[in-house]
């Protein structure tokens, strides 16, 4: 069979599958459940052409570290055959363990169960499949092998990962401002005392990829409605969840089924791997079908909340730069009390309030890197003569409250 397959991709054009082995992961039935689970979750509430998945993400993701890898070989960086593959397998892989609807449901099916956990686990079981020709994507992806440039690549503020969503996004969205000259990034970067780093003529690359990474984040992935639907679809997966654990019939899917009766934690996820095996038959699509039936069950918060995301119908929020006031707060639920007849307990299902913080590049830590013409390593927020950088490392913190629109006219 031939495996050197080509993939046209509206964001890059054509994407060339290089080896059979990158091949038999695309193929395989875990990365085939990426098809079924939405890159941006319910952002298609907003920007309707948000339809691209995890799959068409990944596969980008490992068009661009071909190109990085190319970029870095061609600088007298010696990188060999069976790095440049693990490199890509490692990319290809690295949201294998992503649940339904993405980030938004990440807390609400599991304890606290990463999505970058449930990835490795996948990917070990395929290590396991494949005859441990995962090992070293395995060791890349965990930052364990020697040359820790390659895990820079997969993960740090400047990866192929955060590329690719953002042209991505960008693309699918309509949201211009993330655009991102991914191509010239790429051919800036170099290696330096096995860092990853870019060279000092690319500085404002940099500086254009962070801007557009923060207005991406206020325009996109914290859109204040984009928020209000993430709330809305967890507090419907909470109410599920307890309904079910009290005894009360919730029909759903199998895999969605076992979930909702069980609290797990990344602990179980390691003593019973029965629990990944149903944890990859989840997908989107459990969750649509389980709020389509839930729109019509007799308990009144569950088909409520079911309803409203069915209809497009999502709850009023308001953003505020510092806390709400107590008494606020208390008026909005006692309203919601009165409004929908529900107990003082059950409140929160209708009245939810949080906080939402995003910094574009965090100083300190992993930081990105420049490589200055006197061969020095310095901190980006430390190379530019542009204040930009500096700024866009603050943390901007908005806090919001959600409640039906029905007692906002009250």
């Amino acid at each position: 069979m031939n495996k050197k397959k080509i993939f046209n991709d509206p964001v890059y054009g054509f994407i060339t599958v290089p080896s059979e082995l990158l091949f038999d992961i695309i193929q395989h039935p875990y990365f085939q459940r990426l098809r079924r689970i939405k890159q941006l979750g319910l952002t298609e509430f907003v920007y309707p052409g948000a339809l691209h998945t995890r799959f068409h993400h990944a596969l980008g993701a490992m068009h661009l570290m071909s190109i990085a890898i190319q970029s870095l070989s061609g600088k007298d960086n010696r990188i060999s055959d069976k790095e440049c593959e693990a490199s890509m397998a490692a990319i290809l892989l690295h949201d294998v363990g992503h649940g339904p609807f993405s980030h938004a449901l990440e807390h609400a099916i599991f304890d606290q169960v990463p999505h970058e956990q449930i990835s490795l686990h996948i990917m070990q079981l395929l290590n396991e499949e494949f005859d441990g020709k995962l090992q070293l994507a395995i060791d890349i992806f965990t930052d364990t092998y020697e040359r820790h440039f390659f895990h820079q690549l997969v993960s740090s503020q400047l990866d192929v990962d955060r590329l690719d969503y953002l042209n991505r996004d960008s693309f699918y969205t309509g949201v211009s401002e993330g655009l991102i000259g991914a191509d010239r990034l790429l051919k800036m970067l170099n290696v330096a005392e096995d860092q990853l780093v870019v060279e000092e003529k690319g500085i404002y690359s940099i500086e254009s990829f962070l801007v557009s990474r923060r207005l991406m984040y206020w325009q996109v992935y914290m859109h204040k409605t984009v928020t209000s639907a993430e709330q809305m679809v967890m507090k419907v997966m909470q109410r599920a969840r307890e309904l079910t654990q009290q005894g009360v019939s919730v029909p759903a899917s199998p895999a969605l089924t076992f979930f909702l009766h069980e609290s797990l934690s990344i602990l179980d996820f390691e003593r019973d791997p029965s629990i990944l095996k149903k944890f990859i038959a989840l997908d989107d699509y459990d969750i649509w079908g389980g709020i389509k039936a839930w729109a019509e069950h007799p308990d009144k918060i569950l088909s409520y909340l079911s309803v409203c995301l069915l209809e497009r119908k999502l709850f009023k929020i308001i953003l505020s730069p510092t806390p709400f006031e107590i008494e606020f707060l208390e008026g909005v639920r006692e309203l919601a009390q009165e409004q929908f007849n529900v107990a003082p307990q059950d409140v929160h299902y209708l009245v939810v309030t949080g906080k939402i913080s995003n910094n574009a590049y965090e100083s300190g830590g992993e930081t990105i890197n420049v490589l200055t013409k006197q061969s020095l390593i310095v901190d980006v927020a430390q190379a530019s003569d542009l204040p930009n950088i500096q700024a866009l490392s603050k943390k901007v913190e908005k806090y919001y409250v959600c409640y039906p629109k029905e007692i906002a006219s009250l």
